[in-house]
């Protein structure tokens, strides 16, 4: 089952399976993915699972200071890969679609090298 996996700060290698919902991220206590960075919106990134295509799609939801995959600003909804790197403000997410079942194995899986496919593409 795909999940999303904290790269840096005080959450890194807290990982959060996606499961097939539609997952909000932000900042917000009542979210079940909730990172506490000062930067990220109350509710600041919808990522959401399609049986049709059988993938992952981001969104952002009008966030104040946006958000990045691999480096690109996210202004449509667009398919996630593995390996695909999510900023919101100042924290890393890792997209991945292997199972995670604890946070050891969470870090051991980021910082594996050279095993990532190649990474979504933004237009």
């Amino acid at each position: 089952m795909a999940c999303l996996i904290v790269t840096n700060g005080a959450q890194q290698g807290d990982f959060y399976p996606l499961g097939h919902r539609t997952n909000v991220v932000g900042r917000a206590e009542a979210l079940p993915i909730q990172i506490l960075d000062d930067l990220v919106s109350r509710k600041h990134l919808q990522v959401r699972y399609d049986a049709g295509t059988q993938k992952y799609y981001a969104l952002d939801m009008r966030s104040r200071h946006g958000v990045l995959i691999n480096g690109r600003r996210l202004c449509d909804e667009v398919a996630l890969v593995e390996g695909d790197h999510i900023q919101i403000g100042r924290t890393m997410l890792l997209f991945t679609e292997e199972e995670i079942n604890d946070r050891r194995s969470a870090l051991g899986h980021f910082k594996k090298v050279g095993e990532r496919m190649r990474p979504t593409q933004i237009e």
